[in-house]
């Protein structure tokens, strides 16, 4: 089932789009300004984003850019009544992937969600995390870049996943020690270290990606 983030600042269309949405049998968040549909996409990554350019508080177009700065595959469609080429052209420019203008008729909306959702998909496998300039397959615990391949160790690998998982916050090291070494002893701590560093040197070549120690804390995932 597609789940849809759906950002309409006009309640009344949104609710009328909603609901035909839901008794197709899509499942929908529906959110009426950009700062709300910013924290839904981070606190529950959705399948697609239906997105209006004009809202308060965030219009479409700096959500977009949020949305990139944070990930680069969910698919994002433009809705707005707004037709220039130049909005046109930014809304791609930004990530965007498909543009409908308002009016729009509900059956060619779920069309073009189907369509975009079955070519991230293809593009895109679940099992491939993209992480700046790496592509990173924690099932096969590969981490990839320019054609060159790096197998991670099943540690490695998770702490990756969590790190990305948790990416632009701090994540504990007593967390990480207890969920990976069971024991929160020195020896644990000094090998988390040098698990970390491992990391840092496969992520090298992406100057845009680093591992920020937060002393006494834990470690930061910080992409761009």
């Amino acid at each position: 089932m597609i789940e849809i983030l759906y950002v309409e600042d006009d309640r009344k269309l949104g609710t009328i789009v909603s609901n035909s949405l839901l008794s197709k049998g899509y499942r929908v968040r529906l959110c009426t300004d950009g700062e709300e549909a910013w924290k839904s996409f981070q606190l529950n990554k959705p399948d697609i984003v239906v997105l209006d350019i004009m809202m308060p508080k965030m219009d479409g177009f700096t959500l977009m850019k949020e949305i990139r700065s944070y990930d680069t595959v969910t698919p994002v469609l433009f809705l707005s009544a707004r037709s220039d080429v130049e909005d046109v052209l930014q809304g791609f420019d930004l990530g965007g992937n498909d543009y409908l203008k308002k009016p729009f008729d509900i059956n060619e909306l779920i069309a073009r969600i189907v369509a975009l959702v079955k070519m991230c998909k293809k593009f895109n496998p679940p099992d491939l995390i993209k992480i700046g300039k790496y592509n990173f397959n924690p099932v096969k615990q590969m981490l990839s870049y320019n054609y060159q391949h790096i197998h991670l160790s099943y540690r490695e690998s998770e702490i990756l996943k969590r790190f990305y998982e948790r990416r632009n916050s701090v994540v504990p090291r007593n967390e990480i020690i207890f969920e990976f070494w069971d024991h929160s002893t020195i020896t644990a701590g000094r090998s988390l270290d040098v698990f970390v560093s491992r990391l840092r040197k496969y992520l090298k070549e992406d100057p845009d990606i680093k591992i920020v120690n937060v002393r006494h804390v834990g470690y930061q995932l910080k992409i761009g």
